[in-house]
């Protein structure tokens, strides 16, 4: 991200000098903790600031195409429960692990079918998994696992709902949102509901012209594609609020966390320039 704040912020002072901000106010937010609570900080911003911005830009990598939204997201805990036992009398317990076996391989299948559908399609992980038991001497009276499933538009929660209860169908298991806790670098205690729709603004949304103009402006041609960002960003709590947001910024998206992330520097010089026309076309 340290790509578009630096195209964001210089377009921003480029716009105030320029008289493009005559009438209107233009808020460069560099917020942290969106890879544990995507949205979590916006909330606090506006809060703190009693702010509702008119419209929202997230700048996350799109390789300077315009995104119109991504994916949404509902991450699930899943508990089976079995019966404690001594190790050497297994037959005298239930083994909670061996009750999550046949979940797992629900979860596997479930995913390679959601994968099947047509571009964007949802995607169902199975990312951590564990177990109580007494003792390793122990047959496990409890197993959790974690699930992380993307959804598409058109998905609702209820439809994630039911897929949850036909993975343990037959089992005896029970699950709930996996609800986060996390405290943040200034102490705040946070409890992050990961539960959030996909989303897609439309091609008409004035918002959406007012970025193709701007890329017009600014390449000389209309956007031959747009991008869908298959992860989660902040765009959750404006979009939560009604807000109009769209995406747009420099970087490969491929890359993120990788050893040898990297954007060039053109990408950068084009965004500043993207984010300053759209200022004056907002």
């Amino acid at each position: 991200m340290k790509s578009s704040v630096a195209a964001s912020v210089y377009a921003g002072a480029f716009a105030k000098a320029s008289g493009l901000t005559e009438g209107k106010t233009v808020y460069v937010s560099c917020s942290v903790f969106e890879e544990d609570c995507d949205g979590e900080n916006l909330k606090h911003l506006f809060r703190e600031l009693q702010l509702r911005p008119g419209y929202v830009v997230i700048c996350e990598p799109s390789a300077n195409k315009i995104a119109l939204g991504h994916k949404g997201k509902m991450q699930i805990a899943i508990k089976t429960h079995g019966i404690s036992a001594h190790g050497s009398a297994p037959e005298k317990g239930v083994n909670a692990i061996y009750e999550m076996a046949e979940i797992i391989q629900r979860v596997e299948k479930t995913n390679l079918e959601l994968m099947k559908r047509g571009e964007p399609r949802p995607t169902l992980v199975m990312s951590r998994i564990s177990s109580v038991a007494a003792s390793l001497n122990a047959v496990p009276s409890e197993c959790e696992v974690y699930l992380d499933r993307r959804t598409v538009p058109g998905e609702s929660e209820e439809d994630i709902r039911r897929e949850i209860e036909r993975l343990i169908e037959g089992k005896n298991a029970t699950w709930q949102l996996g609800t986060l806790f996390r405290t943040s670098w200034t102490g705040m205690e946070i409890r992050y509901e990961p539960s959030h729709s996909a989303w897609k603004i439309d091609l008409e949304h004035e918002l959406t012209r007012a970025c193709i103009a701007a890329y017009r402006t600014c390449f000389g041609a209309e956007p031959t594609d747009y991008d869908f960002w298959d992860f989660g960003t902040n765009a959750v709590t404006p979009v939560s609020m009604g807000i109009p947001t769209i995406g747009f910024g420099p970087g490969d998206h491929k890359l993120a966390h990788m050893r040898n992330e990297s954007c060039p520097v053109d990408q950068i010089i084009d965004a500043c320039g993207f984010y300053t026309e759209l200022i004056a076309q907002i």
